[in-house]
């Protein structure tokens, strides 16, 4: 895999966050409960949905990044300039990361413990959400005092699986890209569906 420094993906990382929690606030956060509980059609998730489904891997995620990066500060780790993923980090970022143009570069089934309510608490859903994107901006800045390729996360996939902190933060960065360009497009098929009526 390509080495990049680890500063600018620190930085690219913490804008990507800044700016979902700022489309959370403020594309979101004013938003009807009944639009953001519109599911475009049978079978796919509404916004609220969405943001559940996201919230579900924030609360295995954050407090393992925090473990790992917690570790290293006791351990004085120090940063490297450089950051390598692995073959598996990299894939896996690939993966949940949408195209350029916003398309998805595939379809998969989430595991059964991340699977969103019928109708989640909107409000709750998303103050959640936005409380989890301050957490991860907090874990982001003091990851750029430690070595984010050495200090390791478990997966939930499996114990036996293990990223590196700086995978373990391009993943779940990927993963919230997508998972909000799919909010906004079940956003769009309800104010397309009022317009028509």
């Amino acid at each position: 895999m390509n080495r990049v420094n680890s500063d600018e993906l620190l930085q690219d990382l913490r804008r990507k966050n800044a700016a979902m929690q700022y489309q959370a606030e403020s594309r979101f956060g004013g938003q009807p409960d009944a639009v953001l509980q519109h599911a475009p059609g049978p079978g796919q998730w509404s916004a609220a949905q969405c943001l559940e489904h996201l919230n579900t891997y924030g609360r295995f995620y954050l407090p393992a990044l925090d473990q790992a990066i917690t570790r290293g500060e006791q351990r004085n780790s120090r940063p490297a300039p450089f950051f390598r993923s692995s073959w598996i980090g990299a894939w896996f970022t690939r993966l949940m990361e949408p195209a350029a143009d916003g398309s998805l570069r595939s379809r998969m089934k989430s595991p059964k413990g991340h699977l969103p309510s019928v109708q989640p608490d909107v409000e709750a859903v998303l103050q959640e959400f936005i409380d989890q994107q301050e957490q991860m901006r907090d874990l982001l800045l003091r990851a750029e005092k430690v070595n984010i390729q050495q200090l390791k996360v478990t997966t939930s996939l499996s114990r036996f699986i293990k990223l590196s902190a700086g995978d373990t933060f391009g993943f779940l960065t990927a993963h919230i890209r997508r998972h909000m360009l799919q909010a906004e497009r079940a956003i769009g098929t309800r104010q397309e569906a009022k317009k028509a009526v």
